[in-house]
């Protein structure tokens, strides 16, 4: 399997790229890893050094791995943040021109805007781009619940609401969503639900909710999706397997302490995860 992943990379920690890479280089994947940033470190320590890239420049690294023929044997495109407007051209550029070299290549789109502890934190423009061009070019879409509000202006307080609000993302595009950081009326106390749709069927996977506060989680789960969905052939099955791998992540932090992913330590939870949940209709 074959991923370009045009996203952020940080040479600190675990967000964009340095979360999304290694898990599939574990399990398999070959990742053609392209950076919108090169920072020291993610933004949530308050304080980073480094550079947003520029849309040319990005473009001109899809360029190199075109000359090499390699868009051909593209199986899916990745993408994340995107930094500014111009990054976000280059990224459904590289799309367009992966899918008519490779027609069968799916392009994966996790929307990344905000989240309900920080609000919107890309620049002006990207959240209207992601709605109005990324999504519209996705096959597969992977927000969390705070994306999916934003992106369809629905409410999510329920699961019912939380299903429209997914239909409403449907019709902008992608075939099959993903919603992560759900909670409900109907979501137990300590528990935090991830819902899938694919083909009018959608399903709810509930894993326990850690006291943890961690970046880069979103990221590592929108490219486990991606792999199992394109290795499996099914939405709910791909959730079942991601959420349990990054459960058993999330897990191994939370009881090391540690403020970064152990994306590397808690390697083995992407082959094969300590527990395992189940998606149930929904």
């Amino acid at each position: 399997m074959n991923i370009l992943s045009v996203q952020s990379w940080v040479a600190y920690g675990h967000v964009g790229n340095a979360s999304a890479m290694f898990p599939l280089q574990r399990l398999g994947a070959e990742v053609w890893a392209v950076n919108t940033v090169q920072f020291s470190n993610h933004t949530g320590y308050g304080g980073w050094t480094g550079d947003v890239y520029t849309g040319a420049q990005v473009g001109r690294l899809i360029d190199g791995i075109e000359a090499r023929g390699a868009l051909g044997r593209c199986d899916a495109v990745l993408s994340g943040y995107m930094g500014d407007q111009g990054i976000g051209h280059a990224i459904l550029d590289a799309v367009a021109r992966t899918k008519r070299a490779s027609p069968g290549c799916v392009y994966c789109c996790d929307p990344v805007i905000g989240d309900d502890d920080t609000d919107v934190y890309v620049r002006a423009g990207i959240p209207e781009l992601i709605r109005d061009q990324a999504l519209p070019a996705a096959d597969i879409a992977t927000p969390n619940v705070f994306e999916l509000r934003l992106l369809t202006g629905l409410p999510t307080g329920t699961r019912a609401e939380v299903k429209r609000a997914v239909t409403a993302l449907h019709a902008m595009g992608p075939r099959i969503v993903l919603v992560t950081s759900v909670e409900t009326a109907e979501t137990p106390a300590g528990s935090m639900d991830m819902v899938c749709s694919e083909a009018g069927a959608m399903h709810v996977l509930r894993t326990p909710r850690l006291d943890l506060r961690i970046n880069g989680a979103g990221d590592a789960i929108a490219a486990l999706f991606l792999f199992h969905r394109l290795n499996l052939g099914s939405a709910a099955a791909a959730m079942g397997q991601a959420g349990s791998s990054i459960h058993g992540v999330l897990q191994r932090t939370h009881d090391a302490g540690s403020r970064e992913l152990l994306i590397v330590a808690a390697q083995e939870e992407f082959v094969a995860p300590s527990r395992r949940f189940t998606p149930l209709p929904c």
